[in-house]
């Protein structure tokens, strides 16, 4: 009788295994990422930056998200919305100068939730030369269907006098 008992258990262990064996796993959702649109969402948002910076109307910007962070040059990081809004409007009050942003390249997350995007800055001036370009990256995130800076540093190009 134990052996007849041992043989069922063994038997049904047996098929077991090969039924959790043969079983097919799921297959993870692929979520197609149009890397070519984001980076033409991104772009249209530092086009509406540009905008609202050269146009003096820092007021309501969408371009940052509550909690961003930005790492601006020889300054401590600046933390949230609110403190960075009022350094690009304290900005605004010293120069009539004309920023304009241009985005090389994205890469997206595998969800498209998150972008890091690499670009160029220029300011020019008055008389319509450049006095500063650089290089940027930035995080952004997809809150609420729409991405929002959450980190950025820049690096100007000009060398330190």
């Amino acid at each position: 009788m134990k052996s007849s008992i041992v043989k069922v258990v063994l038997l049904g262990g047996v098929i077991t295994i090969m039924f959790a064996c043969n079983a097919k796993k799921a297959e993870p959702e692929t979520t197609v990422i149009d890397k070519e649109q984001i980076k033409k969402e991104i772009q249209d948002k530092e086009n509406e930056f540009a905008k609202l910076y050269n146009g003096a109307e820092m007021k309501e910007i969408g371009y940052y998200a509550d909690d961003a962070t930005t790492f601006y040059q020889n300054k401590a990081p600046l933390v949230g919305k609110a403190a960075i809004v009022e350094f690009l409007k304290s900005d605004l009050n010293s120069n009539s100068n004309v920023i304009t942003f241009t985005t090389n390249e994205v890469f997206p997350s595998n969800d498209g939730n998150q972008v890091v995007e690499v670009g160029a800055y220029k300011v020019i001036d008055s008389a319509k030369s450049a006095i500063n370009t650089g290089n940027y990256i930035t995080l952004f995130e997809k809150r609420n269907g729409k991405y929002v800076s959450v980190r950025e540093m820049s690096a100007s190009d000009i060398p330190i006098q």
